[in-house]
């Protein structure tokens, strides 16, 4: 199992130092994500500063990009950083995509599917001079010069991660992406019953299995030194697992777990502005289930335990807004990198 960590915006000295001190903690890749900041700028500080640390965005959203522009920024960061680059995409949802990115979203796995095969034919071009003849049910490639073809790298084989929850979007990835990004709001039994048997269908489709594929997941973790420390990170899980739950999207894992009408409550004091007062309606049972509890010294092998052939890679769903109080990386690296 491999040891990720998310990379927050920040300036560019910022991120290259960021980047250097994980490569030294042994980290094994760095993923950035699209919320408030553009994901793939600090990617480019981050491979500049880091010689054998893995980057990758998590997520960059698909659907606010064309598949050319897309591919041609993949293409730089794998040349930048001589190879380590990951393409981690998103679909977003609905309301996002039209009203503020003002792109299209109808039938998104599917649309998904062809902007993946559609990356993937601009590359084969990049790399080999083909004539473009790409041409899907919503996007296309047919038209290139060499003023704007970058043309060949040492490393053109670029990982694509996708995003998703719900079983039509693993079935997607599994159709035609080599890694899965797993989303936080998750259980272990959701990802042995829904996710891993969906992606493996999809997989099927193009004679492979779920186990070629490699799934990666940010976790959410209640860990700490002392008691304040784990109560004060427990009440911050509960607020975000709070919020995720008030969202339709992840209403499957709801349902999954026997917490079917969660959803609309959550939803309803969301509406009504009580964001703080969320976290004390998750219940317990389904806090268990979502969330790791352990000591920071064996919260590694305790992440390595539960989800040992399951994912293939975690982070700590915490480095989204910085590190807080964890400081036992060492420990943590270790434990997860034991055989």
């Amino acid at each position: 199992m491999k040891i990720d960590s998310l990379l927050p915006a920040m300036a560019p000295a910022e991120v290259a130092s960021r980047a250097q001190e994980l490569e030294g903690l042994g980290i094994d890749c760095a993923w950035t994500f699209e919320a408030a900041h553009d994901a793939f700028f600090p990617l480019a500080f981050a491979a500049a500063a880091t010689s054998t640390l893995e980057i990758g965005t998590n997520i960059a959203v698909a659907f606010a990009r064309t598949p050319f522009s897309t591919a041609q920024i993949a293409w730089d960061l794998q040349t930048y950083s001589k190879g380590r680059f990951r393409l981690g995409l998103g679909t977003q949802i609905r309301q996002h995509v039209e009203r503020r990115f003002s792109m299209p979203f109808d039938h998104p796995a599917a649309r998904v599917t062809d902007y993946i095969r559609c990356v993937r034919a601009i590359w084969n071009t990049f790399q080999t001079g083909a004539r473009p003849s790409y041409e899907g049910p919503f996007y296309q490639f047919k038209l290139i010069n060499e003023f704007f073809n970058p043309g060949p790298i040492e490393h053109p084989e670029i990982p694509i991660y996708l995003a998703g929850v719900n079983p039509r979007m693993c079935q997607a990835a599994g159709e035609v992406a080599d890694g899965f990004h797993v989303h936080p709001m998750h259980t272990v039994a959701y990802l042995k019953e829904v996710v891993r048997p969906a992606l493996d269908v999809g997989a099927r489709t193009r004679g492979k299995t779920v186990a070629d594929l490699e799934l990666y997941s940010p976790v959410f973790v209640v860990t700490g030194d002392t008691e304040a420390e784990r109560a004060a990170m427990e009440q911050a899980v509960r607020r975000q697992i709070a919020f995720y739950a008030s969202t339709p999207s992840y209403a499957a894992v709801l349902e999954f777990q026997g917490f079917g009408d969660l959803q609309k409550q959550m939803g309803g004091l969301m509406r009504e502005g009580k964001l703080d007062e969320m976290g004390a309606h998750v219940p317990d049972a389904l806090l268990n289930d979502i969330v790791v509890f352990a000591p920071s010294a064996t919260l590694g092998q305790t992440l390595r335990a539960r989800y040992d052939g399951v994912l293939d890679r975690v982070s700590l769903y915490s480095t989204m807004g910085g590190e807080g109080s964890f400081s036992r990386w060492p420990e943590l690296v270790a434990g997860i990198h034991a055989a």
